[in-house]
């Protein structure tokens, strides 16, 4: 089964309507200049609130390994998610503590071969590239690109998914997971909670095809 990241959760009501949806993963952004910003204290009062099912997930973008480790284990977080220009070495470093998934801004010439100088990472979640902005751009990732690398490779798929094209992505990739932030929002940081129970509902539809 393909599973649900909704990511840039900001509030406990769009927390509890993502679950409800049908979402296996919830990603809160550490990331301060990030529109979907959350500060540590109030990921920690929804993080209590959440099933033990359900996983959470912290973004971090070229923060201090310390850092990292520090939030996840205050948070119980279950991986952190580099979406950042971390090396391998940092990468491996916060990995002999926690779970860790690299991202990266997938263009259509990307090395798969890039994938290999980071054994530390558990998934590698591939974004589209925009120079100057970390995630959250609303553009699509080359599913080409992400279709290969899935056949090595656990592949969370992110980058201008919607309730649109989700199914298709799900039928063209096989990734190990689906991510979206923008693709179900009414406004940044704020969910529309029918969009996520739709995204969830064309993602197994795709998984069917």
């Amino acid at each position: 089964m393909v599973r649900v990241k909704i990511c840039g959760i900001t509030n406990a009501a769009d927390a509890l309507a993502a679950i409800d949806a049908g979402a296996n993963l919830l990603g809160f952004n550490f990331y301060e200049r990030s529109p979907r910003h959350i500060d540590e204290a109030e990921a920690a009062k929804i993080r209590r609130q959440l099933p033990k099912k359900i996983e959470a997930v912290g973004i971090f973008v070229n923060a201090p390994p310390a850092d990292v480790a520090n939030v996840c284990k205050s948070l119980r977080l279950d991986a952190a998610q580099l979406h950042g220009d971390e090396s391998p070495q940092t990468v491996a470093e916060i990995a002999r503590s926690h779970t860790v998934w690299k991202a990266f801004r997938v263009e259509p010439d990307f090395r798969l071969e890039t994938l290999d100088e980071y054994p530390g990472a558990s998934a590698f979640l591939f974004d589209a590239a925009h120079t100057g902005q970390y995630g959250g751009t609303g553009r699509t990732t080359d599913w080409d690109v992400a279709r290969r690398a899935a056949v090595g490779h656990r592949i969370i798929l992110a980058g201008g998914l919607n309730v649109e094209n989700v199914a298709a992505a799900v039928r063209i990739v096989r990734p190990y997971a689906v991510d979206v932030a923008s693709g179900v929002e009414s406004k940044p940081g704020k969910k529309d909670h029918g969009r996520m129970l739709e995204f969830v509902q064309e993602v197994r539809r795709g998984e069917r095809k």
